[in-house]
């Protein structure tokens, strides 16, 4: 085709075979794939062929509107995100119309739900019909709400299952938000429930969650709290209050209270025969020799009781370096752990995903240049990883310690073997998520769902799935 047509930094396009009538793209000539937001990904065969299904929410922010699409698979590849993490996708080929144009394109499949976009127009899409004006927009028209109403007023999803609330602080985290729209997904009426604005009344005959404005909170099948740190033993009074009022909680007050104290969490994972890297406490600075010592001496790792994501934790190369940390911290009266270094994990740790007894993702982590231990908060990176049988145990085991039906287990390679580093109550999701691609989101969802034995109309079995399988 000679005739090239001008388009803007954001196009409406559709995709007749997949039927969908319109939908808004980030045009971006730096990224070579196009890319579509896609949920519930499966593959399948359909006679000799294989073929993909998956989902696709149109419209950003929209969650309830959802078109469900298959078509033939044509490749599945490693395509690293924005966020420079190495994800494994689905690619199909499809017809794309945009403007007077109508071509095949390939398509990755990828969950956007972060992104700006429930689509990314790539060069290989453009190829050498399309020139792009990035100071322009809908150079090649646009749709109204009324159009978009006449287009998807009847794939709006009827909310009719169960009544979840998400219990956290912050509704706008990648975690909180991809679990809210696998509530959703999945057909629950899920709320966010933002723990500083419930407040309770302790009663023997009628126990009681009220919500900023007055509201009785009496009508929740599960809660799944995502507790922050600071804000423990308030969360975890709430958690318990909810069990009082006979919701079903997904990690329960008692298990969160256990995993969060870290000095009590080794004790009782030592106490299960698990083993931790070599680890000192000492209240008095007149014990730092010997603390030193009973760690194997420098370098050392000096932790933190009250930590988190990485912070506060410490590599002290030296004798004198850790002698100086630890008296530091312990004049200040804080609470620390020294732990032995294991340099041969040469910066890395593996993050293993526990959802009811099953150890349904895993990732490697990797420790940014510079830094000795790896923290995707701080510049790390994450890649999918296969763990050996010990290491599976390993990780089911300690999430058993603790009674946790979801845990992220943070496991270290060692001469010794695996080695538990620590257990988290209220694990994020965006690392494993888009190093390995699938819905832990989801896969929570259905835990309650299993709990609760409540039965999903959407065709989706995530306890049938391999939790290993690429």
């Amino acid at each position: 085709m000679d005739e090239k047509i001008i388009i803007g930094n954001q196009e409406w396009c559709s995709f007749p075979e997949l039927g969908i009538p319109a939908i808004k793209a980030r045009v971006d000539s730096g990224a070579r794939t196009s890319a579509i937001h896609a949920i519930n990904v499966h593959d399948f065969r359909k006679g000799n062929e294989k073929w993909v299904s998956f989902e696709v929410h149109p419209i950003q922010d929209n969650r309830r509107i959802v078109i469900r699409c298959e078509a033939p698979l044509s490749d599945r590849r490693v395509v690293k995100s924005t966020s420079g993490f190495g994800e494994k996708r689905f690619v199909i080929r499809t017809r794309l119309k945009l403007g007077g144009i109508e071509k095949s394109i390939e398509l990755t499949l990828a969950n956007r739900d972060s992104m700006g976009f429930r689509m990314l127009l790539g060069r290989e899409a453009m190829g050498h019909s399309m020139l792009v004006d990035p100071a322009s927009e809908f150079m090649v028209g646009s749709f109204s709400p009324e159009d978009l109403e006449e287009f998807y007023g009847g794939a709006q999803r009827q909310i009719e299952g169960l009544n979840i609330g998400l219990l956290a602080s912050d509704q706008n985290l990648y975690s909180n938000r991809r679990i809210l729209e696998a509530g959703e997904e999945r057909g629950h009426n899920i709320q966010f429930l933002n723990i500083r604005h419930c407040y309770m009344k302790l009663d023997a005959n009628k126990p009681e969650v009220h919500y900023r404005g007055g509201k009785i909170l009496d009508n929740m099948d599960a809660v799944i709290p995502r507790i922050r740190p600071s804000l423990t033993f308030y969360g975890c009074a709430l958690t318990r209050q909810f069990e009082n009022t006979g919701a079903y909680t997904l990690n329960s007050a008692s298990s969160i209270t256990q995993s969060r104290d870290k000095l009590y969490a080794l004790q009782m994972l030592l106490n299960s025969e698990l083993d931790i890297p070599i680890t000192g406490f000492a209240n008095s600075p007149y014990d730092t020799h010997d603390l030193i010592e009973m760690v194997g001496g420098a370098p050392l790792i000096v932790k933190l009781l009250a930590g988190a994501q990485g912070k506060g934790v410490v590599l002290a190369e030296t004798r004198k370096a850790a002698e100086s940390v630890i008296n530091a911290f312990k004049s200040i009266k804080t609470n620390l752990l020294v732990q032995e270094f294991i340099k041969e994990a040469n910066g890395k740790d593996l993050r293993c995903f526990v959802v009811d007894g099953r150890v349904v993702a895993a990732i490697e982590r990797t420790a940014a240049p510079g830094e000795f231990r790896a923290n995707l908060h701080q510049g790390g990176s994450a890649s999918v990883v296969k763990l050996t049988s010990e290491e599976k145990k390993l990780a089911l085991r300690a999430a058993k310690v603790f009674n946790l039906v979801v845990a992220g287990v943070d496991i270290i390679r060692s001469k010794k073997g695996p080695l538990l580093l620590e257990v988290n109550s209220s694990p994020g999701l965006e690392g494993v998520e888009m190093a390995t691609g699938k819905d832990i989101a989801g896969t929570m969802i259905a835990a309650i769902e299993r709990k609760l034995d409540w039965k999903t109309n959407l065709g989706i079995n995530y306890a049938s799935e391999n939790p290993d399988s690429d």
